[in-house]
């Protein structure tokens, strides 16, 4: 397994078949413990299509690092532990020694419900209608329905619109996020927005 040595950063891959906050939390509270080096996290909620994993697949590739999952589809954690055994990669699940520990004690197998641990109330679902608006509007994508967005990021590449995005929608902001190329004009889609908060990265 390949060691990060005098570095201050390191990728951290966090998949979820779900809103992805349960695994964002843990993540976090264990990377806070590691004041010296910081992650950069890349944050893939309700991964539950091969289609969608493979786009996660590739992301790991491009920015190797420590990946963190919580998926319950057996075929989708198993293609996802194949990639990064690999890769060489450290890959773990979080929910899983938990879930073969209460299976063991209770004599029970899981009910294998994705995102069993949220209660169905409008929070939730709002939650979900927002992750799915900001995956769907991300990176310049669908530009005529911004209009829809709370708010609307707008900023050159590597300013962390995408991450940002995530982190609103799992707090229940529809967020859409639109890259500036240097010489090229802003479309007017975004200069002709009246409702969403637009921010400048």
């Amino acid at each position: 397994m390949p060691q990060r040595t005098g570095s201050s950063y390191f990728h951290l891959h966090l998949v979820s078949d779900a809103t992805g906050e349960t695994l964002t939390t843990v993540a976090r509270a264990a990377t806070a413990q590691y004041t010296k080096v910081s992650a950069v996290e890349h944050i893939y909620p309700l991964v539950r299509t091969q289609k969608q994993l493979d786009r996660v697949l590739a992301e790991i590739e491009e920015s190797p690092g420590i990946v963190l999952y919580t998926l319950l589809d057996d075929v989708l954690l198993q293609r996802l532990e194949n990639h990064c055994r690999e890769l060489s990669l450290p890959c773990l699940s979080i929910l899983g020694p938990v879930l073969q520990l209460l299976q063991s004690y209770l004599g029970t197998e899981t009910s294998h419900r994705v995102g069993a641990q949220h209660t169905l109330n409008a929070d939730y679902f709002k939650r979900i209608d927002a992750l799915n608006y900001t995956m769907l509007h991300d990176d310049g994508q669908h530009l005529e329905g911004l209009e829809e967005a709370d708010v609307v990021l707008v900023g050159v590449s590597r300013t962390s619109k995408t991450p940002t995005s995530i982190y609103l929608a799992n707090r229940g902001v529809k967020t859409g996020n639109v890259p500036v190329v240097p010489g090229v004009e802003i479309s007017r889609h975004v200069e002709q927005l009246s409702r969403p908060l637009v921010v400048g990265l």
